[in-house]
C-alpha cells in the first residue's frame, strides 16, 4: 500500500484553475520533489496535502485512508512547514514547542535525544521568536512539523533565504528522516535538496509532469 495516493485534484481561486487533475503517489521512506516557477500552484497543492485549503475535486489518500473525508488524517498523517514564519514571535522557542507538545515529558525527551535535540534546538530553545536567525525559525517550524512523528512531511522551500551553512542542516535532518523511513514532499529549486529526491516533478499547467530527477540549471529550468 503507498503512502501517499492523489488522484484528480483540482482546485481554483475563483475563475482561475490553479491545479487541473494532479497526481501523485509517493512510498515510504521517498523523497517526492516538485518544481516550477512562482505561481504555478506548487504551494497550492502542498496546502491541499497538508489539509489547509479544501480542493475543488478529487481525492487525497494517506496509507489507504480517504483525508478528504476524514480531516483527521491529515493531522495524524502530515506534518507541514509553509514558507511563511508560522511561529509566535512574542514567545520564547520553549513556549512555541509547548502549544505542539503539550506532553512536557516527550517535549524534554525529544529536546535531550529526538529529533529536536537534531535539529539542534536546546542550543537557544529559550531565546524569544524574534531574536533568532531565519535559519533557527526553520528549524523550529520543522521541529513543530514532526511533534506528532508523521510519517510524511510536507516542505515549501524550506531553504529559500538561508545561508549555506543552514540549508546543509536542513539537508542533514530530512536525510535522516526519510532514513528513518518518513516520506518527504518538498518544492525547491536547491540542487541539495533535489539530490534527496527519488523522483522528481514540474508543475506546469496545473498538471505534474514527472522528469529525470538529475536534471539541473537550465535543463531543468527549460521544462516549466
Amino acid at each position: 500500500m503507498k503512502m501517499i495516493e492523489i488522484e484528480d485534484l483540482t482546485s481554483a481561486y475563483g475563475k482561475k484553475e490553479v491545479l487541473c487533475g494532479v497526481n501523485l503517489s509517493g512510498e515510504r521512506g521517498e523523497c517526492i520533489g516538485i518544481v516550477g516557477p512562482n505561481g504555478c500552484g506548487k504551494s497550492t497543492l502542498l496546502s491541499v496535502m497538508a489539509g489547509v485549503l479544501r480542493p475543488k475535486s478529487g481525492s487525497v489518500y494517506y496509507y489507504g485512508r480517504d483525508a478528504l473525508k476524514n480531516p483527521v488524517v491529515f493531522r495524524k498523517m502530515t506534518g507541514y512547514v509553509p514558507q511563511e514564519n508560522p511561529l509566535l514571535e512574542e514567545l520564547s522557542v520553549y513556549d512555541n514547542l509547548r502549544l505542539w507538545y503539550p506532553d512536557k515529558a516527550q517535549l524534554q525527551k525529544e529536546l535531550e535525544q529526538g529529533f529536536l535535540q537534531l535539529l539542534g534546538i536546546p542550543e537557544f530553545v529559550k531565546m524569544p521568536v524574534h531574536k533568532l536567525s531565519g535559519g533557527m525559525k526553520k528549524r523550529v517550524s520543522i521541529g513543530i512539523a514532526l511533534a506528532d512523528e508523521p510519517p510524511v512531511l510536507i516542505l515549501d522551500e524550506p531553504s529559500a533565504a538561508l545561508d549555506m551553512a543552514c540549508k546543509e542542516d536542513v539537508k542533514r535532518y530530512l536525510r535522516i528522516y526519510l532514513e528513518r523511513k518518513g516520506t518527504v514532499v518538498i518544492t525547491t529549486h536547491e540542487d541539495g535538496e533535489l539530490s534527496l529526491c527519488d523522483s522528481l516533478y514540474v508543475m506546469k499547467n496545473g498538471k505534474l509532469i514527472p522528469v529525470d530527477k538529475t536534471l539541473r540549471g537550465e535543463a531543468l529550468t527549460a521544462l516549466f
